[in-house]
């Protein structure tokens, strides 16, 4: 016990004097927070839109005006044909054209049926599908208005069959549909991840670049207590990273949490010990600090963009969930969005718990056979 001490303290001290360190542990994490939070959205606000409109007609400029008014969208153009309007989208100076056809007015009027063609940029296929969502909601909004317009006067004998079936939506969790709500819990992952992942890796590396390992490899320190005592200081500083980011959360962006704080830092210790142990793991497999940067960013871009972080886990092919069976990150984002968004206990989250120390125990027994000391 004496000696994981002795090894804290100089990881500690080492800590401290690392000018290099410092920033990236308590700078860097809480900058990404502030920014991620508010730039990593999928809401769409103020996406331009063009008009081709060969009717030119009060109802026609009553639905423009629908579109203008909304703070989805800015009419940035009206061009006299589809052929002008093209350059816009090829630009990428609007998302989309909408063409109001020739007699539009009249056939709504005469006939109760008209036609609006909607042209999209569909490179971001989310950003289109989302734009046609809010496209459509104003048109139907506005048909609705043009359909009770008809019953007053006369001409629609069935107005009744919009009553027939009435839809009432209430959003549990995130009433407002606030996205900061939905993706505060993921950055904090990757707020731990980066401590946990890739400065425990750095740390071990950075001993062997120095010479240093072989120094202690020569000591009476044994393999168990030279592990524990490179891990404990990180887990530390990711425990303590997690409870200012999530002060941030509440002070910040005004998140009440649901669940137990408790419950969070037990979570997170699980997690912890998981990433961890995959930092000690990928510095088995490096020589230098390149080696380990390589090999960290490869697995961080894999564990995020199939973490759910952004895109739901259960949108992805089978093969990829099956994957995701490997990926920690995944399941603490899952974890801490249950416990702190929806109140959900440790018996909630029991599941992916185990899971999650499941994972972390094997990838530490494969860490430590990998380690070997040169003389014992």
């Amino acid at each position: 016990m004496k000696t994981i001490y002795f090894i804290l303290y100089k990881e500690f001290l080492h800590i401290k004097r690392d000018k290099t360190i410092l920033p990236i542990i308590f700078v860097v994490p809480f900058v990404q927070l502030l920014i991620l939070v508010h730039a990593a959205t999928f809401e769409i606000k103020h996406q331009n839109l063009v008009i081709v409109d060969y009717d030119n007609s009060s109802t026609t400029r009553n639905l423009i005006q629908k579109f203008n008014s909304s703070s989805f969208f800015d009419i940035v153009a009206f061009e006299k044909n589809i052929n002008n309007s093209e350059k816009y989208l090829k630009t990428s100076e609007a998302i989309g054209v909408i063409v109001f056809p020739v007699d539009f007015e009249k056939n709504l009027y005469r006939n109760q049926q008209s036609q609006i063609q909607i042209l999209l940029d569909a490179v971001n296929q989310v950003n289109a599908s989302l734009t046609y969502i809010y496209c459509s909601s104003i048109i139907n909004g506005f048909n609705k208005d043009i359909l009770l317009k008809f019953a007053d006067i006369g001409q629609l004998s069935n107005i009744s069959q919009l009553k027939q079936i009435e839809i009432e939506q209430q959003f549990w969790y995130n009433p407002r549909l606030n996205y900061k709500i939905f993706m505060v819990p993921g950055i904090l992952v990757l707020l731990v991840t980066l401590v946990g992942l890739i400065l425990t890796s750095f740390n071990i590396v950075r001993e062997k670049e120095a010479g240093t390992i072989e120094q202690i490899n020569v000591t009476p320190i044994r393999k168990h207590q030279f592990i524990i005592g490179k891990i404990i200081p990180f887990y530390i500083i990711g425990i303590i990273e997690l409870a200012f980011g999530l002060f941030l959360g509440k002070v910040l962006f005004d998140i009440h949490y649901l669940g137990s704080i408790f419950d969070v830092f037990v979570s997170a210790s699980v997690y912890l010990f998981t990433i961890l142990a995959f930092g000690l793991l990928i510095s088995t497999f490096s020589s230098n600090q390149k080696q380990v940067m390589l090999i960290a960013w490869f697995f961080m871009i894999v564990f995020i963009m199939m973490s759910g972080l952004f895109t739901a886990v259960e949108s992805m092919p089978q093969w990829a969930q099956i994957i995701n069976y490997l990926n920690p990150v995944a399941y603490f984002i899952k974890i801490l969005r249950m416990i702190l968004l929806k109140g959900s206990g440790l018996t909630d989250v029991f599941k992916e718990l185990i899971m999650l120390f499941v994972l972390g125990l094997s990838i530490l027994i494969i860490s430590i056979a990998r380690y070997r000391k040169t003389v014992n």
